[in-house]
């Protein structure tokens, strides 16, 4: 039954995912709030902060989410909910693991654990008003979750005593057990001395002696579910009574088309049998049935999501569907290959006119599915980009609003901070992606991230071709796009061989079409890691006939940045160097030059604008008419970017002169500033336009480095900049 129900769910997916490009009726993105606005006063800007759980109030005004890190709730006023606006933050005295208005209070679960084998916690009402706990309820063990009946009349607490990781994967049970709380609520705080446990040892296959519940959530008729996901277990609880009034397994999936192997590389060739869903967040769709977000913990994650009847049917699953849009986006996060992909965590449901939708967040691909509820097989409308590690989400249909947290704070690595997105839907097309691939002969995605350089077919307007840098080094890989499609569509991947093998070691920044077919490749080097600073040649076929290592006139004076565009122009080709090296005067760097018919190199100074923070440098070379484009970055995002431009110098400056003597300095005239077009999404500005071209119509292209999804929202920019 399991493998019928899976293949029709599977098609229903495929069919309805081919269908959401010309979908009207969409959620987009409208703002972002970084929470280090709500940074308490004469705080530290570089203090770590995170925005977990999140909900809202009833009037879908007033955002509370919960952060670990500083210990306390931040929250936002979304009256305007283009405009997101701080309003503070309230210390909790432990750390805070759920949040849910209950009336005009928000109750919180509250870690005061001292260790693993000692759990303690509270929960405890907050009135926003004087921001302060008004009441509080010794739990009596470590609390995750928090919900809060539909009628108002009960609060449900999963008291995970969770174990310890270092201890190993796999290892239950780790005592004390978790269990169940229950509360009823007076004028919505909860009656301490009226509070149930509910015992939930003994019902799970695995580790029934140590159940660790993870989430809980409410339907109309006041039954609980609960997830127990390292038990791999679901649990239905009589809210009223206290009586578990159903449990069973959460099963297991056959996966297909999966990735398992973290090796730089984007294969969706394998199957997983009998993968464990092991559940983490829960919703009820309606009395009785509910879905669950199957991120795995010790030893499974199915990698989607499923719909079960509260008597244990499986209604649906969707196996490795959800990942497959994920990998066709772009945002799915090679590095967890080996564990458990995309890893989808939060969810979160809301009806929406008729329509209920269910929203599905990868934590790991910093995406949201959204699905349209239709009774059978939910319907695949579209993808949202939604930060790095969205943990939970809130739907408002009142006010048509979707709001994501996300937990992932970069600080130490000087990326992005973290964010609380808020999504609209309205009349108009989805906006994002601005680019997807489709699928290889085989019915697999064509999984792609990382582009970092860009050309244009010499006589199809609208056939572009782009290549992946060193994050996907055993698979270097030429793409060719179709930009005539909204979104733009990947139709085809080119592995880029040698000897009829992956050529792996290179790091493609660059490519140009040589106009007989094949490509000139730039790849840019690190000595000192054994990866030449080099040029290749690769025929129709992808495979290497040809490299030109750089000089050692230009290798001297090496720094660690290199290559990062290539364009032909005559007989000769023209290299962007990305940063200064040795012998460079500040804030120049060089492109250099090769004659392919005289085997000379050459180069010219070209003049970086001066950098305030971090460093500006070189992405793009693009060669078009009498006139020669360049894209100009620094390395911030965010608040922080101030230079993402496209300068043009025209093809007559470029007189190379011989390395190692005095080099020529070319003039640059200014011809897009990128920033405008990097925040009509709404998010945050990424660091890396890497890629520009201009097709054969001589409309301009520009594509952005999501970086392969490591320590990235894994967002991809591609737009046009129209007629040149």
């Amino acid at each position: 039954m399991f493998n019928r129900t899976f293949r029709r769910s599977a098609l229903a997916i495929m069919v309805a995912a081919a269908a959401t490009g010309a979908q009207a009726d969409a959620f987009n993105r409208i703002a972002s709030f970084s929470t280090i606005k709500n940074l308490p006063a004469n705080s530290d800007i570089k203090t770590e902060t995170s925005a977990e759980i999140i909900d809202v109030s009833e009037d879908g005004k007033t955002l509370v989410y919960s952060d670990s890190p500083l210990e306390g709730l931040g929250i936002i006023d979304i009256s305007d909910a283009d405009e997101p606006e701080a309003k503070g933050f309230i210390k909790t005295a432990g750390e805070p693991t759920s949040v849910a208005f209950s009336g005009d209070y928000v109750l919180a679960g509250i870690n005061t654990s001292e260790s693993y084998t000692q759990p303690s916690g509270f929960l405890a009402a907050i009135d926003l008003d004087d921001r302060k706990i008004e009441k509080q309820c010794d739990l009596g063990g470590q609390p995750d979750s928090v919900a809060v009946s539909k009628d108002g009349k009960f609060v449900a607490v999963a008291i995970e005593n969770e174990r310890d990781e270092d201890l190993g994967e796999g290892v239950l049970p780790q005592l004390p057990a978790g269990f169940l709380v229950i509360a009823p609520l007076e004028d919505g705080k909860p009656e301490c001395d009226e509070m149930r446990r509910v015992e939930l040892t003994g019902l799970a296959e695995i580790g029934g002696e140590d159940p660790e519940p993870e989430f809980v959530d409410f339907n109309g008729n006041n039954e609980i579910v609960v997830t127990l996901q390292e038990n791999n277990h679901l649990v239905i609880v009589d809210a009223e009574t206290g009586k578990v009034i159903n449990h069973f397994s959460a099963g297991g999936v056959d996966l297909q088309m999966v990735d398992l192997t973290k090796d730089k590389a984007l294969s969706f060739d394998k199957t997983q049998q009998n993968r464990l869903r092991e559940p983490d967040s829960v919703k009820w769709l309606d009395n009785d049935r509910f879905v669950t977000a199957n991120e795995g913990d010790m030893n499974g994650g199915a990698r989607g999501f499923t719909i079960f009847h509260k008597d244990g049917r499986v209604l649906f699953e969707s196996g490795a569907g959800f990942e497959h849009e994920v990998i066709m986006a772009g945002h799915y996060p090679e590095k967890r290959s080996g564990k458990k992909g995309n890893e989808p965590e939060g969810l979160a449901v809301g009806k929406f006119g008729k329509d209920t939708y269910i929203f599905v967040l990868s934590e790991r691909g910093g995406a949201i599915g959204v699905y349209r509820d239709t009774g059978a097989a939910p319907e695949f409308m579209q993808l949202l980009p939604s930060g790095i590690g969205p943990e939970s989400a809130v739907a408002i249909p009142s006010r048509n609003l979707l709001v994501s947290a996300n937990e992932k704070d970069l600080i130490e690595d000087k990326g992005p901070r973290s964010h609380v997105m808020v999504y609209k839907l309205n009349g108009k097309a989805a906006s994002y992606p601005q680019i997807k691939s489709g699928r290889n002969a085989a019915g697999q995605p064509i999984g792609w991230g990382a582009l970092s350089g860009l050309t244009a077919d010499h006589d199809l307007a609208g056939k572009l071709y782009a290549v992946n840098d060193s994050f996907y080094a055993t698979q270097p890989t030429i793409f060719t796009i179709d930009a005539n499609q909204s979104p733009a569509k990947i139709t085809s991947a080119l592995p880029v061989t040698r000897n009829g093998k992956p050529a792996e070691k290179l790091d493609l920044e660059g490519i140009a079409l040589d106009g007989k077919g094949g490509f000139w490749l730039a790849s840019e080097g690190k000595t000192k890691k054994k990866v030449p600073h080099a040029i290749y040649h690769v025929n129709a076929q992808g495979e290497i006939d040809r490299t030109l290592n750089f000089p050692e006139a230009l290798l001297k004076h090496e720094k660690r940045f290199g290559s990062e565009g290539i364009t032909v122009i005559g007989d000769s080709l023209w290299i962007a160097i990305q940063r200064q090296w040795k012998d460079d005067p500040a804030n120049t760097v060089k492109l250099v030059s090769y004659n392919l018919k005289t085997d000379t190199w050459g180069a010219v100074r070209y003049p970086t604008e001066a950098a305030s923070t971090g460093w500006v440098g070189l992405s793009e070379i693009t060669a078009h008419e009498d006139e020669v484009y360049i894209i100009e970055r620094d390395n911030q995002i965010g608040e922080n970017a101030k230079i993402k431009r496209l300068y043009k110098i025209e093809q007559s400056e470029l007189k190379p002169a011989p390395l190692g003597g005095e080099l020529p300095v070319v003039k640059k005239e200014l011809v897009r500033d990128f920033i405008p077009d990097l925040m009509k999404a709404n998010g945050y500005v990424t660091d890396k336009i890497e890629g520009f071209t201009i097709d054969a119509s001589g409309k301009g292209y520009a594509v952005t480095d999501n970086d392969g999804v490591d320590d990235s929202s894994g967002e991809t920019f591609f737009f046009t900049t129209g007629k040149m």
